[in-house]
């Protein structure tokens, strides 16, 4: 199964699919009731994609939450291993869409796929969206493994940033990147070894994924002949990441790894900081 749908496809509102709006920020659910596709259960980032750390040190901003967490999360959104599930965000898939897909299938729930251009794919067609709230039928718990599966740690970053057959890439914008400046985290600059890709650089003018074949290009100007399975990616907060994973996956590309901590986490423990001006 291809892990980007289109939104002429008709099983995007197929009464069986499950439809997941996931959107982020304070103003997340207002944004959600403004408009929606029919039958899109809401998700947040930070509430179900993400478990509130004590301390960004350790697991990130937006570390993944619990197993059993999400497992009561997938229950409650009427999700069993059978469910066809549609996921989309209104930030061409970038936030949670993308993280959604990759979550679920870290815990074996293949059939999943995201809404290529999210929310304004839709617009665009002329959908007409919903402002109603739309609350599934809750099923039991989902039955998940004991672990994510295809995720990194700080430990192995620090021996794959160095190692010459592995390749640790770097999704954010490119002056983070280079050090010019730094929004979110404490300090400026990237993991040294790490190569950059901004992630929106898999995107078209309208939003969308580019094709498979450009995308395989893309990605293998990144990773040379690197087997899929050494090649770790990150960026802030382990969420932008996943919306590289997945246009991997689309470009068939398989197996590369999360650093769910990312720069968020590198950053606030005393680790080398690489930058433009000091040439790490």
């Amino acid at each position: 199964m291809s892990p980007l749908i289109e939104i002429t496809d008709p099983r995007v509102f197929d009464p069986a699919t499950i439809l997941i709006d996931v959107r982020a920020g304070a103003n997340a659910h207002e944004r959600y009731l403004a408009g929606h596709l029919p039958n899109a259960i809401f998700a947040t980032l930070d509430d179900d994609l993400a478990s509130h750390p004590a301390d960004a040190a350790v697991g990130g901003r937006h570390p993944l939450p619990a197993l059993t967490d999400f497992a009561e999360t997938l229950g409650r959104w009427g999700i069993t291993p059978d469910s066809h599930v549609v996921v989309y965000d209104d930030k061409n898939a970038a936030m949670g869409g993308a993280r959604l897909w990759w979550m679920l299938r870290s815990v074996g729930h293949t059939n999943v796929q995201v809404l290529n251009g999210g929310l304004k794919a839709a617009t665009d067609e002329g959908v007409e969206l919903s402002t109603e709230e739309y609350l599934p039928a809750a099923t039991g718990l989902y039955p998940i493994p004991q672990q994510y599966s295809n995720t990194a740690d700080i430990e192995e970053v620090k021996k794959a940033a160095k190692a010459a057959d592995r390749v640790v890439i770097d999704v954010r914008e490119g002056v983070r990147y280079l050090g010019h400046t730094e929004p979110l985290d404490l300090i400026a600059g990237h993991i040294p070894g790490a190569v950059n890709l901004f992630y929106s650089n898999s995107l078209s003018p309208e939003g969308k994924y580019l094709t498979s074949q450009a995308l395989a290009t893309l990605y293998k100007d990144a990773i040379g002949d690197v087997k899929p399975g050494d090649v770790i990616v990150h960026c802030g907060s382990g969420v932008t990441a996943c919306h590289t994973l997945l246009g991997m996956e689309h470009a068939g590309i398989t197996g590369p790894k999360l650093y769910v901590g990312s720069w968020s986490e590198w950053s606030r423990n005393d680790l080398p900081v690489a930058t433009e001006a000091n040439g790490l």
